[in-house]
């Protein structure tokens, strides 16, 4: 009788085991910081120095009562999509490459290409961009040596210059991405197309680009995640001409010590990030409809 009153101690799953850590790291160091970046925002001081705080918009009015901030976040996501964009479009043929060599060690020497620059910090290859492209640069002094112009072409200290060094270091990241799902494409699913009828193009743009939409998809997302939150680049590349979100903040916190107004910058470039990741994702998705129907 007292086994039946006792209560039964319910097992945990070992799912449940192994799911805890990373749910609590996730808690730790995504929505914990989140969570308070976002009570900053609504905050008219901060709480740890100044008990008298009180919540307010004004940080947000403040944002969209100059064009100064608009202009900046206009700037960072125009330079997140052409960044995916030259990303996706260098990065596409690269690793359709990589993923069909029949040779082992042509495979392997690719992946180092890919992984090597990598290797290296992201400060010393904007550094390398900047001795590559500044007035007195090796391109400027090669074109005026060889007398294709009379005076420096402004290659950085704008957004052309930004834009070719993130391009440079988050290439690798969609490369390595699309490798592994075109990889896990059947290249016999082609084969069938172009057996059918269907030339190259056609089985390639039918097949294999509507198959690997899932890799495209996470690419994207990982290179326009990281271009518009970069700072040291475009620091580097943009000077006083480049202004982004990701500058202001810090600009917020390390100058300024403007925590709640770098806090409505940051909720705000990542709500505007969110829309610009479901609309991309809706296009692709609308796209992959269309080509299941056809």
């Amino acid at each position: 009788m007292a086994d039946v009153l006792r209560p039964r101690r319910t097992a945990v799953s070992p799912i449940a085991w192994a799911l805890g850590p990373a749910i609590l790291l996730f808690i730790i160091f995504f929505i914990m910081p989140f969570g308070t970046m976002a009570l900053l925002s609504f905050l008219s001081g901060n709480p740890a120095n100044n008990p008298n705080v009180f919540f307010t918009t004004r940080h947000y009015e403040r944002f969209f009562g100059d064009s100064l901030y608009f202009e900046a976040l206009v700037a960072t996501l125009r330079i997140g999509v052409i960044t995916t964009l030259a990303s996706l479009l260098i990065g596409y043929p690269l690793a359709h490459w990589m993923a069909r060599i029949p040779s082992r060690l042509g495979h392997a020497l690719l992946l180092m290409a890919v992984i090597a620059p990598m290797l290296t910090g992201i400060v010393v290859r904007t550094f390398a961009w900047m001795t590559l492209l500044q007035d007195r640069g090796v391109i400027n002094q090669t074109l005026m040596a060889w007398g294709l112009t009379n005076e420096p072409i402004r290659l950085m200290y704008n957004e052309f210059g930004t834009i070719l060094a993130l391009v440079h270091i988050y290439v690798p990241f969609m490369v390595l991405t699309l490798t592994g799902v075109i990889g896990r494409i059947d290249e016999r699913l082609e084969q069938a197309a172009r057996n059918l009828g269907a030339n190259r193009v056609r089985a390639f743009i039918e097949v294999t680009l509507p198959l690997s939409l899932p890799g495209i998809l996470a690419g994207s997302l990982l290179v326009f995640a990281l271009s518009i939150s970069a700072y040291v680049t475009p620091f580097l590349m943009g000077g006083t001409d480049v202004l982004t979100l990701p500058m202001l903040i810090y600009q917020q916190v390390g100058a300024s010590f403007n925590m709640g107004f770098a806090g409505a910058l940051g909720i705000i470039l990542l709500g505007v990030s969110l829309v610009v990741v479901i609309a991309y994702n809706n296009v692709l998705g609308r796209f992959a409809g269309g080509e299941k129907m056809a």
